[in-house]
């Protein structure tokens, strides 16, 4: 039960359902997801765990921040870290991780990314989007270079929704980025793959950076 509204709770903050600084109070969320407050508890206790709830002594629960300054701190982070996995993986990749990365492009390039006249990222689309990312750098051969990839994969999740509410996300063509990430990855091309992986990650931080949610 506690892994389910962990999922819930989690999906709610990365669509804005749950703005970012919000008092989470556990009887009205309790009611909202006809729950028990101790599985609750313990779901927010793993979020916070991820920066996604912030717990404070006799204040309850609350959803984590978002700054200007983080958002920058994790892209420029993220970079370091994936553009040298994604090296290491082209160059190391055999058949087996060809395969798993046109399976998982595939599948994301057949999924909506939003839905509904809120445009709000499909959960499905999140989870296949997760998929590709990994599918890249898999042939890193690198525990610790995919377990903070990941983790700071989770932490973008927290602002990617800030990045559709602008009308220039509607002219942005994610679908064909990703599928040019794919081909110069297949093609070896490692100075191509990195560039393209920069780009992507810097405009959605740009389109973020826009929000005026953000706490500067």
């Amino acid at each position: 039960m506690a892994s389910q509204l962990e999922t819930r709770v989690r999906q709610d903050i990365i669509n804005g359902r749950l703005l970012p600084g919000s008092k989470l109070r556990l009887k009205e969320l309790a009611e909202s997801y006809d729950a028990g407050v101790i599985p609750l508890r313990e779901a927010l206790s793993r979020l916070a765990a991820t920066g996604f709830v912030v717990a404070t002594e006799q204040k309850g629960f609350s959803v984590g921040h978002i700054s200007a300054k983080e958002i920058r701190d994790i892209t420029n982070t993220r970079l370091l870290i994936e553009c040298q996995a994604l090296r290491l993986s082209i160059s190391q990749g055999d058949l087996d991780w060809e395969s798993r990365l046109i399976a998982a492009h595939h599948r994301l390039d057949r999924l909506p990314v939003v839905e509904g006249p809120e445009r709000m990222l499909r959960p499905d689309w999140e989870q296949a989007h997760e998929v590709f990312h990994t599918a890249l750098l898999s042939a890193c051969g690198s525990q610790w270079l995919m377990r903070f990839s990941g983790m700071l994969r989770d932490q973008t999740a927290r602002y990617r929704q800030l990045s559709l509410l602008y009308a220039e996300s509607l002219d942005r063509d994610v679908p064909g980025e990703h599928r040019a990430l794919m081909e110069a990855a297949l093609a070896r091309d490692c100075e191509r793959a990195c560039a393209l992986l920069s780009e992507h990650y810097e405009t959605t931080t740009l389109n973020v950076l826009k929000h005026e949610r953000l706490s500067i």
